[in-house]
């Protein structure tokens, strides 16, 4: 029997605003949105970091796969969660563990000042993947979760579709490739603006896909631009 290997996307853990674990002491914050989460408690707990960098390049020697950090917003938070990977791929070296030390490394972008400097970012991930549930809840400064404001949480506001299409050019100019995850991507009505933006990835849930794929073969990129 012929086994294909299938390529994993692998995000280092994600914790904090609308993802509390019980099992690690995280403080109680007015607004965990706005808080201690994703890339910014790496450093209170580095042990559990560097535990799944090493599980995910000894799984890499398996097997392809790529992986990514979250809710990054600064270039020195890139910065320091790579020196982790890179001291975690030596440990392995020295011990004899066998593992692959090149895995494509990228990034999440759900903050704005992460989408406005992905020209920046690319000296640093070889990718990037759009988190939209959470980036478009922190450009329209409107709870995703808060039925108050719902109806001000619009994928198509001009303003998101600018800062998007900021992102994927920037991304596109220094040669690298950007995706979009969460709601928006397996949504029909965005799709065209989406394939209009230039987008080279778009994830979804598994029962979206039939539906997207039967969608996207139905338009024409052309169109789709001038239609964004």
């Amino acid at each position: 029997e012929l086994l294909v290997p299938v390529l994993a996307h692998l995000r280092t853990f994600d914790i904090g605003g609308d993802k509390p674990i019980p099992y690690l002491p995280m403080p109680a914050e007015s607004n965990p949105f706005l808080g201690f989460r994703g890339i910014r408690v790496y450093e209170k707990f580095s042990g559990l970091f560097r535990v799944q960098l090493r599980a995910i390049l000894r799984a890499a020697a398996d097997g392809p796969l790529k992986m990514m950090f979250p809710m990054v917003g600064t270039v020195d938070e890139m910065i320091a969660a790579k020196a982790h990977l890179d001291a975690v791929r030596e440990e392995l070296e020295r011990e004899g563990v066998p593992h692959r030390g090149d895995v494509e490394t990228g990034m999440m972008v759900e903050v704005p000042s992460a989408a406005l400097l992905v020209d920046r970012f690319a000296d640093l991930a070889d990718f990037f993947s759009v988190g939209s549930n959470d980036l478009l809840q922190y450009v329209l400064a409107a709870d995703r979760g808060n039925p108050a404001v719902r109806a001000l949480h619009e994928p198509l506001h001009p303003a998101f579709l600018r800062l998007l299409k900021t992102a994927v050019d920037a991304a596109h100019g220094r040669g690298k490739w950007i995706g979009l995850c969460g709601e928006l991507a397996a949504s029909a009505r965005a799709l065209p603006l989406l394939v209009g933006l230039g987008f080279d990835e778009l994830s979804m849930s598994a029962s979206a896909v039939p539906e997207a794929k039967a969608r996207l073969r139905s338009l024409d990129s052309a169109s789709c631009r001038a239609l964004l």
